[in-house]
């Protein structure tokens, strides 16, 4: 069961947050069918990425095997066996696509079979091209954005889409970079212990990519927080108060980037470092105190 469950990685169900944010952001709580419309998009999001990850696995089991640590998956160790595997997979796609479908949500429907395709041909293909890799892990993050936003009838902002956009591609890249620092020296793709498409990238490449979609993401969080219809919206000017905080913590991800060996599980990462725990919450207090004031 053990074995089971670390398959489906349900400490990555936090990425589908993304699906929320809409909600969050356009004060749509109060209504319960919005709610309900949302919630039903965050779990098919939950299967559907976990049908993403037991055939991510499934598909690089023979090279996960020869990985330091990778090859301590279920699959690849042999907790768990194939035909097993392959049930699960088919099971989850169901799960994922008829959750919403039987609820007669069908954009939702077509958010979830839009980011399944993405990510099978990424798995297969694209996840080999430098930089459309990472823009791939992008794409299926707005993808949960827009399942979330669109599909049930939210008008996203245009600066929380570019800064969700910015900020999915700095995780990327930094992601990138950790696994470049962390391959056993003199390791090399030929011998299936390094990701093949690290070979295209280098260590100088990210911290450019980095600081770019770093920068690029305060700035456009910024210009959210001063937006005229995010005042209106919110009932307050003075979001721009939570910039300093956003931009603590994105300044803490990168030093635990450079300094503390973090960035290949930006998701564990979050959840992990005490910093970054504290500026989230107080970030929340002060948004709470702002917008209910």
């Amino acid at each position: 069961m053990n074995a089971l469950v670390s398959l489906l990685r349900p400490q990555q169900w936090l990425k589908n947050g993304f699906v929320l944010i809409g909600l969050i952001f356009s004060h749509g709580w109060s209504d319960l069918a919005l709610v309900f419309a949302v919630g039903v998009g965050f779990v098919a999001f939950c299967f559907a990425s976990s049908a993403v990850y037991v055939l991510n696995d499934y598909h690089d089991r023979a090279a996960d095997a020869l990985h330091p640590t990778k090859r301590h998956r279920a699959l690849a160790s042999g907790r768990v066996s194939l035909s097993t595997a392959r049930v699960l997979i088919a099971v989850l796609f169901c799960a994922a696509l008829g959750l919403p479908l039987a609820c007669g949500l069908w954009p939702v429907a077509l958010a979830v079979a839009g980011y399944l395709a993405l990510n099978i041909a990424y798995t297969l293909s694209l996840k080999h091209k430098v930089l459309v890799d990472v823009f791939c892990i992008a794409a299926g993050f707005m993808i949960r954005l827009a399942c979330g936003t669109y599909a049930v009838g939210i008008i996203p902002s245009r600066w929380m889409l570019l800064c969700s956009f910015m900020l999915t591609l700095f995780l990327g890249f930094a992601k990138r970079r950790a696994e470049i620092v962390s391959a056993p020296e003199g390791e090399s793709v030929e011998t299936g212990r390094t990701r093949t498409v690290l070979q295209y990238y280098s260590p100088h490449l990210l911290d450019i990519l980095v600081a770019i979609t770093a920068s690029a993401t305060l700035l456009a969080y910024g210009l959210y927080t001063v937006d005229a219809e995010t005042a209106a919206m919110h009932g307050t000017q003075h979001l721009i108060i939570t910039l300093p905080i956003v931009t603590f913590g994105v300044f803490r991800y990168i030093h635990l980037l450079y300094r503390g060996g973090s960035g290949e599980e930006p998701g564990r990462d979050l959840l992990a470092d005490k910093q970054i725990r504290i500026a989230v919450l107080v970030w929340v207090a002060v948004v709470v105190l702002l917008v209910g004031a």
